[in-house]
């Protein structure tokens, strides 16, 4: 009888360590135990279940069948028109180039390091090779305010959010120097995230911060270098796009020591890297 309950109580706790990820299957039949963090109309961003500190991979939703989330729900996702002959025929071998980071990207006028990438290596952000120091906005007291700013996944979606509150406000890019500085490089450059700060950040040290990493650290530095860009400075906080209060915005560093995520007032002069989405 003791036994029995053993087992009994083995395979529970087996269902539901199964059911505590979820999964993502892509069209190739590709399979993937994730814990997803953010859906949008054009990718979804997860972490692999097997390892949560590590980086944040990016897939297009043109490339999933389904997910199948922990609660057990499944979400399918039609084939995109501009590619269902591709999906119905059999697979091509792909021609394009899959990337790693600290791969050179430069393609279509876009140059930078890579600093986020897909797990199919295919997609993800290169970083620009320069970075300078700016502030954030440039709204002293008693003319602080709230932007809207707030996304934390996507940077792109700050960048639209700055864009429209100055056109209702009359403003300019100018009151905005970190944005404009990136909106420059040409269409397409952002200022990121804080969270995709953040993973620019674990990548930079190897994936995680758990431990420093020297060897990675110099790798991804040198090929800054290599491609006439400069270091990444762990040591002083670069501006995310992501608004933190009427004050403040959301800062972080390269560096291995917690905090991560520090507040900073916007006008403050900080460093400022773009990233480019590829």
């Amino acid at each position: 009888m003791r036994k029995t309950l053993l087992l009994l109580l083995a395979a529970l706790c087996g269902a539901m360590t199964a059911s505590a990820q979820d999964l993502i299957v892509r069209r190739d039949s590709t399979k993937v135990e994730a814990n997803v963090l953010e859906i949008s109309t054009e990718a979804v961003r997860y972490k692999k279940y097997s390892y949560p500190e590590g980086p944040t991979y990016i897939v297009p939703v043109k490339d999933l069948a389904y997910i199948r989330y922990a609660n057990g729900e499944t979400e399918r996702y039609a084939v995109p028109a501009e590619v269902a002959p591709a999906a119905r025929s059999a697979e091509a071998a792909p021609t394009a180039r899959r990337y790693e980071i600290g791969d050179l990207y430069e393609a279509d006028g876009v140059r930078g390091i890579v600093c986020m990438v897909s797990e199919d290596g295919m997609h993800g952000l290169a970083l620009s090779l320069d970075e300078i120091y700016l502030p954030w906005s440039g709204f002293r007291k008693p003319d602080l305010r709230v932007v809207g700013a707030t996304d934390r996944g996507d940077g792109r979606v700050n960048m639209r959010i700055v864009e429209e509150y100055i056109a209702a406000n009359g403003l300019s890019w100018d009151d905005f120097p970190a944005f404009k500085w990136c909106r420059e490089k040409g269409e397409g450059w952002y200022l990121p995230s804080i969270d995709e700060l953040l993973n620019i950040g674990h990548n930079y040290n190897g994936g995680s911060r758990a431990a420093y990493n020297r060897k990675a650290q110099k790798f991804f530095n040198e090929r800054l270098k290599a491609a006439g860009g400069k270091r990444m400075d762990r040591l002083v906080n670069y501006f995310s796009s992501t608004e933190a209060n009427e004050r403040n915005a959301y800062t972080s560093h390269m560096n291995i020591e917690p905090p991560y995520v520090v507040e900073i007032q916007k006008y403050g002069k900080f460093l400022v890297r773009a990233v480019h989405a590829f």
